[in-house]
């Protein structure tokens, strides 16, 4: 008897790529089916494939920008350079800054204290002149120092500075608040050299800033005792003298309206407690009623 063996044809590459299979997933314990999958091997290559390109190009690009940063130590290098120009550049101009300010300040404290046989170290930083005053008290003579002040304000002119003037016209927008309220013994006048007003106050009496600015004295000089001078914007000063004590110091930043210092009888220029005080813009000096009202 002869027996016939039935051979399977073999299968195609093109057929086992497209065979589909189900991919089944069953509970261990009851074989309930959970979920199930229909795939092809073709299916498989493709999504694999993806996968794999997706990876090759992702690192590829990591490493032509990340780990090239991380791990080349010429890129570090011209990092930190980078860094460090920027951090010169930064402390050169904080230098200068503060280098024009203190000039500033140095200048400012000399105009006060009457030292005018030199010129300044640095003019273009000097944004005004002080004046001493020129009056006399009872039977007391001025100063050396102040008859130096009076001939070197002499050979300059004054003058008022107009609002209706397009470079002054930034005054008109800044706010201005009432240093203190009081009666006014001594009003501005050029002419006899007084560029500010004394205000009769009482005793400790708080006197408040002008407008927001920069603290750029707080000194004291033998004729107007204890003085302070706030810079604000628009290189305008503000100087209030005569006090009895100064709440602020040099470099404070104040408010409009902020108390920084006490009505007094300092100085040797004094007949009594007032503040004598003056606004200064672009080294001219302002007439403080045109702006404030005391």
């Amino acid at each position: 008897m002869q027996k016939f063996i039935h051979l399977k044809p073999k299968k195609t590459l093109s057929e086992r790529l497209t065979t589909k299979y189900q991919l089944v997933i069953r509970n261990e314990e009851n074989l309930a089916e959970k979920s199930n999958m229909g795939f092809t091997y073709a299916k498989l290559m493709v999504i694999s494939a993806s996968v794999f390109l997706i990876l090759f190009i992702g690192s590829l690009f990591l490493s032509k920008t990340l780990l090239a940063k991380w791990f080349d130590p010429k890129h570090a290098q011209m990092e930190a350079n980078k860094k460090l120009y920027e951090l010169a550049l930064k402390v050169d101009s904080l230098a200068v800054e503060v280098n024009q300010k203190d000039m500033f300040i140095q200048n400012f404290q000399r105009i006060l204290s009457g030292d005018t046989s030199s010129g300044f170290s640095d003019p273009a930083q000097v944004l005004i002149t002080n004046s001493k005053s020129t009056k006399t008290i009872g039977d007391l003579d001025l100063a050396s120092s102040d008859s130096l002040f009076r001939k070197e304000f002499e050979k300059n002119e004054f003058s008022v500075v107009s609002l209706t003037d397009t470079k002054n016209r930034e005054l008109a927008e800044i706010f201005f608040f009432t240093p203190i309220t009081g009666f006014i013994s001594d009003h501005y006048d050029v002419k006899k050299g007084h560029f500010g007003v004394d205000i009769v106050a009482k005793s400790n009496e708080p006197v408040k800033c002008l407008a927001d600015g920069m603290v750029v004295m707080a000194s004291w000089t033998q004729d107007s005792g204890h003085v302070i001078a706030v810079q604000h914007r628009g290189n305008l000063l503000s100087i209030y003298k005569h006090n009895a004590g100064l709440l602020k110091k040099v470099g404070n930043f104040v408010n409009a309206g902020e108390i920084i210092s006490i009505v007094g009888n300092s100085g040797e220029m004094t007949d009594g407690p007032h503040l004598h005080f003056e606004m200064w813009y672009n080294g001219n000096s302002l007439n403080p009623e045109d702006f404030v009202t005391f």
